[in-house]
């Protein structure tokens, strides 16, 4: 027997009971979903609603801590990043100016040595050149981020490496000269007083000039 001949065979008032019944069933389980929601959703708003007040209180803690700090504190960090700044404004100075010397001190010994042998040396006496015009654009144009000590010295190291490059130059004419040839003891005399630039003053310069740069950029290493 099929569904629909149950329904035909149940008296009317049956029927209605059993509708009524049904539709009170579902009346139910709407309210008892809705109720189930509500308070669910009751509780994460609660959750949320703490942490929100959570959150504000670290940030209002932090605010008070920031507050509190000692101005002595943040002074010194904003001193400490200053000075950092300044460190590395001024290594990336001596990174340019420190090659440029030691080229030119490096050049120039190659040239005396040329002259002194007698070898040709028109290129390498074009080259020293070079590298002193080289040597003093650079220290000019980094001057402001130098020490005073670092650029009296380097300034003092150009002087001399072009003071020995005249005497050489000066040398080297002398003995193109056919007629007025110059005497053995001029010569010598030339010779010693290139010797005594490049490699005793010019040197000792060098030297400090290297030991006052790492004093200055590896003192925190």
């Amino acid at each position: 027997m099929d569904a629909g001949q149950l329904w035909t065979m149940l008296p009317p008032h049956h029927l209605s009971l059993l509708i009524a019944a049904g539709a009170s069933l579902l009346a139910l389980g709407t309210i008892l979903a809705l109720l189930i929601t509500r308070r669910r959703d009751k509780h994460q708003t609660s959750f949320l609603k703490g942490r929100i007040d959570s959150l504000w209180r670290e940030v209002g803690d932090m605010r008070v801590m920031d507050f509190n700090q000692p101005l002595g504190a943040k002074a010194s960090d904003q001193g400490s990043a200053l000075e950092q700044e300044r460190y590395r404004t001024e290594k990336a100075a001596y990174d340019i100016i420190w090659p440029k010397v030691w080229q030119l001190h490096d050049r120039l010994g190659v040239f005396l040595r040329a002259v002194e042998a007698g070898e040709a040396a028109n290129e390498l006496r074009l080259e020293a050149r070079q590298a002193a015009i080289e040597a003093r654009s650079h220290l000019n144009q980094n001057r402001p981020f130098c020490s005073e000590t670092v650029e009296n010295l380097a300034s003092r190291l150009i002087d001399t490496e072009i003071k020995a490059h005249l005497a050489a130059c000066q040398h080297l004419d002398q003995k193109k000269e056919v007629t007025n040839a110059p005497s053995t003891h001029d010569q010598r005399v030339l010779q010693d007083k290139c010797h005594t630039l490049h490699d005793g003053e010019a040197r000792e310069l060098l030297n400090q000039l290297a030991s006052t740069i790492r004093h200055r950029t590896l003192r925190n290493i």
